[in-house]
């Protein structure tokens, strides 16, 4: 049976663009998706970065919501040391009362930052050692067994929204196991322990009342054209922009001919090593990449993250790959 196609939307504000015009896209591309036929939109929680416009997740999810109609909409992910589990529940319920059944619940343990951005979100730098505690917090608030006495999460309490696991370690992979809950990992910019972390959760999964079987989602980096030169082109400006994003400092970013001497450099192999799981080319040579990645994978499910540098490229890679691999 072939894998559910969903879409991780980073919300891109690309380079000259506004916020706003970046907060329109992800209206554009979920209304595309929906009327394609892929299972859900995902955004995730970054900080302090311009080029990503989803710090504020749930808002951005509300927003999205109220301009489509069935498809399912998620947060991949809330990374859960930046909040109390309570806000969350709150948030979440509140989402889930606005749009019954199409909100979805990815939790982090990561920062989604630097280390000085986490100080200004006002969070204990230590916060991700209770991340298991506060799963367990936060998925009693969801559910009607809060295990705080005395306190209830309103909009919440009774909603059983759907977690999900999120990860690029073997440490989630377990914990998803070991809780019963799907497990997704981010093979779309960290690839190492993919393979050993799929194996250790489907290893651990025990049933639980959300699932009685393990689910797995891998992400993928996808950039279908209508040509392969095409997509060619489009894969070098992705490299060129992931330097610009990874190398750049003090506020000042680097121009094309810096980026393309870092790319010339050792520092490719890094650059390069990060976007190993990606599916380029014609819709064809894209829909063999995306089923190879999925067999390797061990994957229910197929994140993908699609890299064209604008709006326009990343709508038509949506559109293509929907066509090539079937996702109703």
């Amino acid at each position: 049976m072939a894998p559910t196609l969903s879409i991780l939307d980073l919300a891109v504000v690309g380079s000259g663009e506004t916020v706003a015009s970046g907060l329109a896209g992800c209206v554009e591309i979920a209304r595309r998706a929906e009327a394609l036929g892929y299972r859900r939109v995902w955004y995730a929680e970054h900080h302090n970065m311009a080029s990503i416009a989803s710090s504020a997740t749930a808002v951005l999810i509300a927003h999205v919501a109220a301009h489509t109609e069935r498809i399912r909409l998620g947060s991949g992910g809330i990374m859960l040391p930046n909040h109390s589990p309570l806000t969350i529940a709150e948030q979440f319920g509140t989402l889930e009362a606005l749009h019954p059944g199409r909100i979805d619940l990815g939790l982090g343990r990561a920062p989604g930052t630097d280390q000085v951005t986490v100080r200004a979100l006002r969070r204990d730098p230590r916060a991700a050692e209770t991340f298991p505690q506060d799963v367990v917090e936060l998925q009693a608030f969801l559910a009607d067994e809060s295990r705080v006495p005395g306190v209830e999460a309103t909009p919440g309490k009774g909603t059983r929204v759907p977690l999900y696991i999120l990860g690029s370690s073997l440490f989630g992979a377990e914990l998803a196991g070991l809780l019963g809950l799907p497990f997704g990992f981010a093979s779309h910019f960290a690839p190492g322990a993919l393979t050993d972390a799929v194996a250790l959760y489907r290893r651990t999964f025990r049933p639980s009342a959300q699932c009685d079987a393990p689910y797995v989602l891998a992400g993928v980096n996808v950039i279908a054209a209508d040509t392969r030169a095409e997509a060619d082109d489009q894969l070098a400006a992705t490299r060129r922009a992931r330097v610009k994003r990874m190398f750049s400092r003090g506020g000042q970013s680097l121009t094309d001919a810096e980026a393309d001497a870092v790319l010339r450099g050792p520092q490719a192999a890094f650059v390069d090593e990060m976007i190993r799981h990606t599916a380029v080319g014609t819709p064809d040579e894209v829909a063999t990449a995306l089923d190879a990645f999925a067999t390797f994978a061990d994957a229910d499910e197929l994140v993908t993250v699609h890299n064209a540098t604008s709006l326009a490229g990343r709508l038509r890679s949506v559109e293509l790959t929907a066509a090539a691999v079937g996702v109703a």
